[in-house]
């Protein structure tokens, strides 16, 4: 058994105003064989772009207040809400509380979604 704790990892800064931790994953302290796990700090005002991967996705909010797209429709989200997104589902995620909102993540099958590293070039863009 092995036992870490989320202060141990840097975690990558995304212009769209976020801090996302890979918990469990490629690469992470711990890597399971089938999912990825993570922890996200969405700074007020900031967001997770719209989106999509075959990936089956669920989003945590452990804190904070905001709004979530999933497929053109808009929820209101609070600390405690839990949001299942299907396989190619578009999703979207901001922050619009006045205090960082604290995400966790949870996906499968393993692997690193594209719009990362998508988000993270320099030409920018969302799928």
């Amino acid at each position: 058994m092995a036992v870490f704790h989320v202060n141990q990892i840097k975690g990558t800064e995304f212009p769209a105003g976020r801090l996302t931790k890979v918990i469990a994953g490629p690469g992470a302290l711990a890597e399971p064989d089938h999912f990825v796990m993570g922890q996200v700090t969405i700074y007020p005002g900031g967001e997770i772009p719209v989106h999509h991967h075959a990936q089956e996705e669920i989003y945590y909010i452990a804190k904070g207040t905001g709004i979530c797209e999933l497929d053109g429709q808009q929820h209101s989200i609070v600390q405690g809400s839990y949001i299942h997104i299907p396989s190619q589902s578009h999703h979207y995620l901001k922050n619009t509380g006045e205090d960082e909102m604290i995400m966790l993540f949870c996906y499968a099958p393993k692997g690193i979604v594209e719009h990362w590293q998508q988000e993270l070039s320099p030409v920018g863009g969302n799928e």
